[in-house]
């Protein structure tokens, strides 16, 4: 026999009053699967919040950019994906290139800032992050510092900088001087970082070794710093933040984005799923919560500790222009990878 708890019935009235009012879309009772490439406390929170909403159940398979954007072209129409989440577009793009992605409906493309999604609508952007120079200040100056991302390729930064290039964060801001700058110069710029750099394991690795005074300075996305002074602070507490500005490579904005697969057989939920994660709940989970990424949507507010969106003056980019493959190409030329 089955116990009908006090807590069944609190579900069952509160997933009637969402019927009622529109805002539960006759869900398929197994939900919507999402391989999310996003950090998974965030994603968390939006399912969580979508979940509560809608009532529409939501699965998440979790991975980096790179592993789930190939693993959905693996699979191909097959994919048991209904949603695609990034962390940076290059993946993105990956998918939308190989034909899998479905328009995304045009209410929730109009809910987002025209330069965080591609003119196309194939998919959205969900956050953003922006690129920085992460110093010691003990070990550099203000007037040190590189008017430029490519200065760092200069004799004068030998041994003075750190990036993590395996990972698909780093291949965005490549796949940013690529569309700005061109091949060949992009290919001059990878060369004398091989020349010049330290690699580590990853942003977290490159702020920490900055804070510890192994290296002078490093190339990351601003919330790592953020989200360590959120906590206790120590594997920041001895660095500060520089913005290139200017529209230099080095203000490169990534794009978090989100897609609908076209082969998904709960297009309604999984459309929902995007138009709320980009819309004012959604998006006062960046503003209220401790990522610390940039909110997207029109009108959206951020973090009020970050340093507003529109004072980055980033490059324009389409980031359905960015190509990963061949950033990825011109860094194993470059012996980076």
């Amino acid at each position: 026999m089955i116990s009908l708890t006090p807590s069944f019935f609190k579900t069952a009235l509160l997933t009637t009053a969402l019927m009622s009012a529109g805002l539960v879309y006759a869900a398929n009772p197994e939900g919507i699967v999402v391989y999310n490439a996003q950090h998974e406390g965030l994603t968390k929170a939006w399912v969580e919040g979508f979940t509560q909403e809608t009532g529409i159940p939501v699965t998440l398979r979790n991975g980096d950019d790179t592993e789930m954007g190939n693993q959905i072209v693996q699979e191909g129409d097959k994919s048991p994906a209904d949603v695609f989440l990034t962390e940076n577009s290059p993946a993105m793009v990956l998918v939308d290139n190989a034909g899998l992605l479905a328009p995304v409906a045009p209410t929730t493309l109009e809910q987002v800032g025209a330069p965080y999604r591609p003119a196309h609508g194939r998919w959205v952007g969900i956050a953003a992050r922006s690129t920085v120079f992460v110093y010691n200040p003990s070990k550099l100056t203000e007037a040190d510092l590189p008017k430029s991302l490519l200065d760092l390729a200069g004799p004068s930064w030998k041994g003075r900088w750190g990036a993590s290039p395996a990972g698909a964060d780093f291949q965005a801001i490549v796949s940013a001087v690529l569309e700005l700058k061109g091949e060949a110069a992009t290919l001059e710029w990878l060369k004398g970082m091989k020349a010049n750099f330290t690699a580590y394991r990853g942003n977290s690795s490159v702020l920490k070794a900055v804070n510890a005074g192994q290296i002078d300075s490093g190339v990351i996305y601003h919330y790592y710093a953020y989200v360590d002074q959120a906590k206790t602070g120590e594997n920041s507490k001895n660095t500060k933040l520089y913005y290139f500005k200017h529209k230099d490579p080095g203000a490169f904005v990534s794009i978090s984005g989100g897609g609908v697969l076209k082969s998904s057989k709960h297009q309604e939920d999984a459309q929902a799923f995007l138009k709320w994660i980009t819309g004012k709940e959604g998006q006062e989970v960046l503003e209220k919560g401790k990522s610390f990424e940039y909110a997207v949507g029109v009108n959206a507010q951020s973090n009020p500790k970050l340093v507003p969106l529109k004072e980055l003056d980033a490059p324009v980019i389409d980031a359905s222009k960015l190509n990963s493959k061949k950033a990825v190409e011109l860094m194993t030329q470059a012996g980076l990878l």
